[in-house]
């Protein structure tokens, strides 16, 4: 019996024992529909190639591509993929050798060489759409983020133009409630723009531009920046004294922008009238930079989840949930590392931890 005339007539024993090993290795409940078809389909195709050589080649290629994009589609791997065609040889040679069936030396190399076109057909197929949907994934991500910035730039400016425009009319002063919105639109606007800027930065890739620095000296700068959110927010920082002898090196505006997300998190979600504690100093060779706030404890399992993407662990929406995951990234950037513990009933301590450097003249640098 020829190799086409076994493979017709055991047709359906194949795309079973295909299933069977596919089963195995698939944490799905159940293969998708395409699974068969595309084996079926690839089955009639090796039937009508081995009957006439070469002619139908190019077809089998096109039909493995159609099965590399089903099974994507599905959430398969590559090497599922590849899987699927080495277990129809495997079932081939098996049931052959079950029933003492021998096929000519031509056959299997007409055989070997369909199988080897389709899987190379079927892999840079699966490649190339694979490339698409990330590419799409991207793009939607993107698209997302440039339509949250754009959105909340047009509010907080719009914001901001009017209090002004009202102020100018003299009828309001900047100390009153009209004052307060100006105030509250110009700090949204400077947290929009440096949280974007050090996302990009970040994302980018670009180099950090690291340079040795005073402790003491950007504390201070930080503190003079969060004060005024922190009366916005009615909340009260509360900022430790730091030796003046203390020092980093590191991109000192990722470091900022860092810092500043920490401590636009905690005024988000520290309760109202309660504080919010800066703290900076050394520990053995460490730099450690500690952003305490009052948002009364973690529910379970949400102190790491809260640096991913995206993610909100309260019912305050506002924002995408990427603050955390930058102010991460800049700190590894600047070769940190930033941590969150939490505290019961109380609240959390977001660390960034660097190397420690020391100025010997605090007042020279």
């Amino acid at each position: 019996m020829q190799m086409h005339q076994f493979i017709a007539r055991h047709r359906a024993d194949l795309i079973e024992r295909c299933r069977a090993k596919a089963a195995l290795r698939s944490a799905a409940d159940a293969l998708p529909a395409e699974f068969e078809h595309g084996i079926s389909t690839f089955l009639d195709q090796l039937i009508r190639n081995l009957q006439v050589a070469l002619s139908a080649e190019s077809e089998m290629g096109e039909s493995a591509a159609a099965h590399a994009r089903e099974l994507l589609e599905h959430g398969y791997t590559l090497g599922e993929l590849v899987h699927d065609y080495g277990d129809l040889c495997q079932a081939i040679m098996d049931l052959a050798s079950e029933l003492d069936q021998s096929f000519g030396v031509d056959e299997f190399r007409t055989f070997n060489r369909c199988l080897d076109n389709a899987i190379a057909d079927a892999v840079t197929e699966f490649a190339y759409q694979r490339d698409f949907q990330v590419a799409d994934r991207e793009a939607d991500s993107l698209n997302a983020r440039l339509g949250y910035f754009a959105h909340e730039l047009r509010n907080h400016l719009g914001t901001a133009t009017m209090a002004l425009a009202v102020i100018r009319l003299g009828n309001v002063g900047l100390n009153g409630a009209t004052g307060a919105v100006l105030d509250r639109s110009l700090v949204s606007l400077r947290n929009l723009i440096d949280r974007s800027l050090a996302e990009v930065r970040v994302s980018a890739g670009m180099p950090a531009q690291h340079a040795l620095f005073s402790l003491a000296d950007f504390i201070a700068e930080t503190e003079l920046v969060a004060k005024l959110e922190a009366d916005i927010k009615g909340s009260v920082l509360v900022v430790a004294h730091v030796d003046r002898h203390l020092a980093v090196v590191a991109d000192r505006d990722l470091l900022f922008a860092a810092v500043g997300n920490l401590l636009q998190n905690a005024f988000k979600f520290t309760r109202t009238d309660s504080k919010v504690t800066l703290n900076a100093y050394a520990a053995a060779d460490r730099i450690l930079i500690d952003v305490q706030d009052s948002c009364g404890g973690l529910p379970a399992g949400d102190a790491e989840r809260l640096f991913l993407p995206f993610q909100q662990a309260d019912a305050d929406k506002s924002g995408m949930g990427l603050g955390l995951s930058i102010a991460r990234r800049s700190v590894e950037a600047n070769g940190g590392r930033l941590g969150v513990r939490d505290i019961p009933g109380e609240g959390c301590v977001f660390t960034i931890d660097l190397p420690r450097h020391w100025i010997a003249d605090p007042v020279a640098a």
